[in-house]
């Protein structure tokens, strides 16, 4: 547990709330989240597995918010989340192993990354589906790649995974955005379990 004041959590609430809000409609709500947990003193590797908390209760309620405006593509959302499960175990596992410096290299690094993809032009021309169902071979590697970032690190994950959607499977805006949360959902859980297992997680800020 860390020694925090009351100003600090207050903090932490409204960046919580504010990166939420940011999850559920685009992404990148890690890129505030982490970084501050960093800065106020707390190691990499816990500050990424604390900031799983939240990603878990924010993705369960915008998948459940889905489902209740019958809103939904059980079928897809649930196979594309599966393929990214391994990859999120084994980038779980290496981000507990890694060196702390080298982590925050990292994290500035995918930041910087992030705020760059920001501005680089959408294609509009492609015409979109609201589903598919025979997933492309290319989808796979893709997808349990993107399962690694997720396990990894987080930061972003929601704007690759709307990017490889759109691109590999053509799929509408308001159809990505609601396999988007559902994937992150379903492989945080078993990213979190491990980071609660190697304690990388601080409960009181979490």
């Amino acid at each position: 547990m860390f020694d925090y004041q009351l100003s600090d959590y207050l903090l932490l609430f409204l960046f919580g709330n504010f990166a939420g809000f940011i999850n559920v409609v685009a992404g990148g709500g890690s890129t505030l989240t982490l970084p501050f947990l960093i800065l106020m003193g707390m190691d990499a590797s816990v500050a990424n597995g604390t900031n799983r908390i939240g990603i878990l209760t924010q993705t369960m309620a915008a998948s459940l918010s889905f489902r209740k405006s019958n809103f939904k593509d059980t079928n897809l959302s649930f196979k594309l989340a599966m393929l990214t499960v391994p990859g999120a175990i084994l980038g779980a596992i290496y981000s507990t192993q890694i060196e702390e410096n080298t982590f925050q290299v990292i994290v500035v690094g995918v930041m910087v990354f992030v705020a760059i993809s920001l501005f680089i032009p959408k294609s509009k021309k492609k015409e979109y589906v609201d589903t598919i169902k025979k997933l492309p071979l290319l989808a796979y590697p893709l997808m349990l790649l993107l399962g690694f970032y997720a396990g990894f690190i987080q930061v972003g994950i929601g704007f690759l995974i709307m990017a490889i959607l759109s691109s590999v499977l053509n799929l509408n805006i308001k159809r990505v955005n609601m396999h988007k949360v559902f994937i992150v959902f379903i492989n945080t859980i078993p990213t979190l379990i491990i980071f609660i297992v190697t304690d990388n997680i601080d409960w009181g800020t979490g």
